[in-house]
């Protein structure tokens, strides 16, 4: 045995190597390698080698140009089935696997179609109407699918309505528990401008037959001293629920429309005319709802 000192070392423990999460690794033949898990997300073997590169997927998902997807990728903020994908190059299924960017999930299955419609007034919420009346039908008649109204809009009231064919987003639109947010534009006689006392009501809630109804928010968009413009935000949807609530103050509301669903805002779209949602709309609305 040598002697301490002798100037020989003990030799050196190899310390284990662990990569970076997100680094692909290959084994010495070289077979791809799954990446680490990225925060207990799970499987990360996203790279379909038959797929489609995954910021051309973004670019057709109206996320910008290849060099904008790239740059998003490249930053951390894409998410491919849990997993943060951060190189480039990476190929996808897009019909099987689920995206987020920014948190938000992208809608990839083609056969999935929503319609942002500008309803115009004297207009059913129906696919068809047994009375003969102007109905959405009209509406989707450029569109192969089957699409149906996601909630609706009275016969006198005009704006956003959803048209679409996914059935689960429709489901969470319309369901309570969500409290999607939706705003209305409306329009009434008032001699001297609206009372001081109906914004605060109207916040403050009201009662109706059905009970209690409240605001989220109201304000004054106009007045001019013959009729007033106020604006109401609220996520109930019962029954023609915002005419009901002015005429409990004594207001006849002589135009209502709906300009919001959540984030999808209605804009200048022309009345009586789509627009299919774009996919960041889409994405934005869809984690909304939890999908």
């Amino acid at each position: 045995m040598a002697a301490q000192g002798s100037g020989s070392r003990p030799p050196r423990r190899r310390s284990a190597f662990t990569p970076p999460k997100h680094v692909r690794l290959r084994d010495e033949d070289g077979t791809r390698r799954p990446a680490a898990p990225a925060d207990g997300d799970g499987d990360t073997d996203i790279h379909r080698e038959d797929g489609e590169r995954l910021q051309k997927v973004l670019a057709k998902a109206g996320f910008g140009s290849r060099r904008a997807c790239e740059a998003l990728i490249s930053s951390g903020r894409v998410r491919v089935d849990g997993a943060v994908v951060s190189e480039q190059g990476v190929r996808i299924d897009p019909s099987t696997q689920v995206i987020h960017v920014d948190g938000r999930r992208l809608q990839l299955d083609e056969s999935k179609l929503t319609l942002v419609l500008n309803k115009p007034r004297g207009v059913v919420s129906a696919m068809s109407d047994p009375e003969g009346r102007r109905d959405l039908s009209e509406f989707t008649t450029g569109h192969s699918q089957r699409l149906y109204h996601v909630g609706r809009l009275d016969y006198e009231t005009e704006g956003l309505l959803l048209l679409t064919n996914d059935g689960e987003l429709a489901h969470r639109l319309t369901h309570p528990s969500f409290e999607v947010d939706k705003t209305y534009v409306c329009r009434f006689d008032a001699p001297g401008g609206p009372p001081r006392g109906l914004v605060k009501a109207l916040r403050e809630g009201v009662e109706l037959e059905d009970g209690p109804a409240r605001a989220d928010r109201a304000r004054v968009l106009a007045q001019d001293g013959r009729e007033a413009v106020v604006e109401v935000t609220l996520h109930e949807g019962r029954n023609r629920i915002v005419r009901r609530m002015f005429a409990s103050q004594g207001f006849e509301l002589t135009a209502l429309m709906r300009t919001r669903i959540g984030p999808v805002v209605l804009g200048d779209l022309a009345s009586g005319t789509t627009r299919e949602l774009s996919g960041r709309e889409l994405g934005t609305l869809m984690a909304e709802v939890g999908l």
